[in-house]
């Protein structure tokens, strides 16, 4: 576990790449799994690929968010304009913030880049997305803003498994 820590505190943005390249893309491959109920490779090599920078790309984006909402509860309470509400109270705070602002943005571009590596034009459900940020991504990011810095991209990038196993449970085709 030590040499996750260094390797994080070492290369943080290289670390997220990684972690959300791998563990993202296959929280899509598990969603596609499960919406099927089979195992298989759903997407061609070039768009697994794709799908992994696409990944990547969101993993940069998410580090820089989680640094700078972080630093704006922080300075919230610090100005006083907002309570010192303890670990549990400022990682819930900084959970709403975040998905309530970034949140947003990161769903509609998760949907964009989705689109444009499928060559689709796709916006269907995507209120179920925007709305996976109350009951998925603030709960499991008030867990996440609870652990110590080096550990909170890493259950990020798996909690992105997990909401792809959510996502393909409610989400599965009708066998007849």
């Amino acid at each position: 576990m030590n040499q996750y820590v260094d390797l994080v505190k070492e290369y943080p943005i290289l670390s997220a790449i990684i972690q959300f390249a791998v563990l993202g893309t296959f929280g899509d491959i598990i969603s596609k799994w499960l919406q099927q109920r089979v195992i298989f490779l759903p997407y061609k090599f070039s768009i697994l690929f794709l799908k992994m920078l696409e990944w990547a790309f969101l993993g940069i984006c998410i580090k820089y968010a989680f640094i700078g909402f972080q630093g704006f509860v922080e300075s919230l309470i610090s100005h006083k304009l907002l309570p010192n509400l303890g670990l549990f109270g400022s990682a819930f705070s900084v959970s709403v913030v975040m998905n309530l602002q970034f949140g947003l943005l990161l769903v509609i571009l998760h949907r964009f880049l989705d689109n444009l590596i499928s060559k689709e034009n796709n916006w269907k459900s995507i209120d179920k997305g925007m709305f996976s940020l109350v009951w998925f991504w603030i709960p499991a990011h008030t867990i996440t803003f609870m652990l110590d810095k080096p550990y909170q991209i890493g259950l990020a990038a798996v909690w992105s498994v997990v909401l792809g196993i959510i996502l393909g449970y409610y989400n599965r085709e009708i066998k007849s």
